[in-house]
């Protein structure tokens, strides 16, 4: 929201993270953010809710010289998140250790300076005890209203302090707001300009005709052909001349445009430039890191299996995973049956694209047979998420789709588990949030894009065409 990020942009004044890329209108923007807070001189105190905990347990550390507090109802609720193995069971765990080893020495309903350079201090708000309208009296008696009550108790302890009430719960906020306390997103690491997101390919017109016969020719061609300065690591290019066009990308090792050919991976074939440019990312050697950015029906799980496939003799395993979003956000445990039965119909786009890759050839073929075998021998193999953390992944292609549903601290957690020859595919459409808390600003296909964009191990591509039918477009562009 951009007035709570105009009236307190402390939330996002410390990333652990510099800009490679100081030209990127969303680094620009995220630095002029700093900026102002580093020259404000007024000491805020950041009253941070269950759910930035649960989103970043390092968010207390994250607001510089000004001081954060939790209420004691946020503690309550984390008892509650603190079995699990999701990732906000593990940030739940993380902050209550983080709180254990802060109180050893000091009672937690004071302030307790922070350690580090410029950090502020921390409490945990033990009383909510407020005089005139409280939240409770106005909502009802509910954790998020005593939370609520705790900022204005607070505010009114200390009038001479700017409080804020940082939630990533958009209900709570304006219910912050109607109390008269300043409230906004948690920022750090969320993408100011999610327009200007890196697409991965750019498309050149009026290329000189020589350089687009060389590429022809040769498969490469000299850069100051085509460009006047360096693009960016693993770049894509459509250049098109008067006569014709040809797909290239960018090689920084050898500084030179390679030709991109519409190759084939396991039956399936591109069906426009950017499906073109994605294989060649996702069967690219030197490539350990892809992701691919697209709307419903533009390929990107599609392709990724594909790419897998092909490359099979490359690896040992075949590891395909979603994270898990329940209906209305149930626990799986509140289904019948066992955990395969349960997760069974999350998986299920998964199987549908290997049953589409399957059937692009005839039962009896060699093709068809061995992707039958692959997953009886489990070299391929469809799970969730939550089975992943805590192992080292070795000699795989990892293909993680609807990555949109994962925090920026998940994708941090599978890229941290890559072992020796290991490829990590990410895929998703960053408008197409299932998760509480994550938007097409703060998910974690938005910041990887963001943050590993100009590393050579690094590549990314987005998708902008429909493949799936005329009928699936027609809902994209229509409805």
């Amino acid at each position: 929201m951009p007035k709570a990020t105009t009236e307190t942009s402390a939330a996002a004044v410390e990333s652990n993270s510099t800009p490679k890329n100081q030209g990127s209108k969303t680094r620009t923007k995220a630095s002029t953010s700093k900026t102002k807070a580093a020259e404000t001189d007024d000491k805020k105190i950041f009253v941070l809710d269950t759910s930035v905990i649960l989103y970043d347990h390092s968010a207390v550390q994250n607001f510089k010289e000004h001081d954060v507090a939790i209420p004691i109802t946020v503690l309550e609720e984390l008892d509650n998140f603190k079995k699990g193995n999701d990732i906000k069971n593990f940030e739940a765990r993380e902050f209550i250790r983080f709180i254990d080893k802060l109180s050893a020495e000091h009672k937690l309903q004071n302030w307790i300076p922070l350690n580090g350079r410029n950090k502020g201090n921390f409490k945990v708000l033990m009383n909510n005890t407020v005089s005139g309208v409280d939240a409770i009296h106005t909502f009802g008696d509910k954790n998020d209203h005593h939370i609520l009550n705790s900022a204005l108790g607070l505010q009114q302890q200390t009038p001479d302090k700017k409080v804020v009430l940082v939630t990533k719960d958009i209900n709570l906020r304006l219910k912050a707001r109607a109390l008269n306390i300043i409230s906004e997103d948690y920022e750090t690491g969320k993408i100011q300009d999610v327009a200007g997101l890196y697409t991965g390919s750019d498309t050149l017109e009026d290329i000189s005709a020589e350089a687009v016969n060389e590429l022809y020719e040769h498969g490469f061609c000299d850069m100051d052909k085509v460009l006047q300065q360096e693009p960016e690591d693993n770049h894509y290019f459509v250049l098109k001349s008067f006569k014709n066009s040809v797909l290239g990308f960018y090689n920084r090792t050898e500084k030179r445009l390679e030709r991109v050919d519409k190759i084939t991976a396991y039956g399936v074939k591109p069906r426009n430039a950017e499906q073109a440019f994605a294989l060649h990312a996702l069967t690219h050697p030197q490539i350990k890191l892809v992701s691919v950015q697209g709307v419903a029906g533009t390929g990107k799980t599609l392709l990724a299996l594909a790419s897998a496939l092909e490359q099979r003799r490359e690896y040992k395993q075949i590891y395909l995973a979603r994270p898990v979003v329940p209906l209305s956000n149930k626990d799986i445990g509140y289904l019948p049956g066992d955990i395969k039965s349960k997760l069974n119909p999350y998986m299920e786009p998964l199987w549908d694209n290997l049953k589409y890759i399957q059937n692009q050839y005839p039962e009896t073929s060699k093709e068809y047979q061995r992707l039958r075998e692959m997953v009886e021998l489990e070299k391929l193999v469809i799970t969730p998420l939550a089975y992943i953390r805590g192992r080292s992944l070795s000699n795989i292609i990892f293909i993680v789709d609807e990555a949109q549903n994962l925090t920026p601290h998940e994708v941090k957690t599978i890229i941290s588990r890559a072992g020796e020859n290991t490829k990590i595919i990410f895929t998703g459409d960053i408008y197409q949030i299932d998760t509480p808390y994550l938007d097409s600003q703060s998910n974690g296909l938005s910041y990887l894009i963001d943050r590993a964009r100009n590393h050579p191990l690094y590549a990314h591509i987005t998708l902008l065409k429909g493949e799936r039918s005329e009928l699936a477009n027609l809902a994209n562009e229509l409805l």
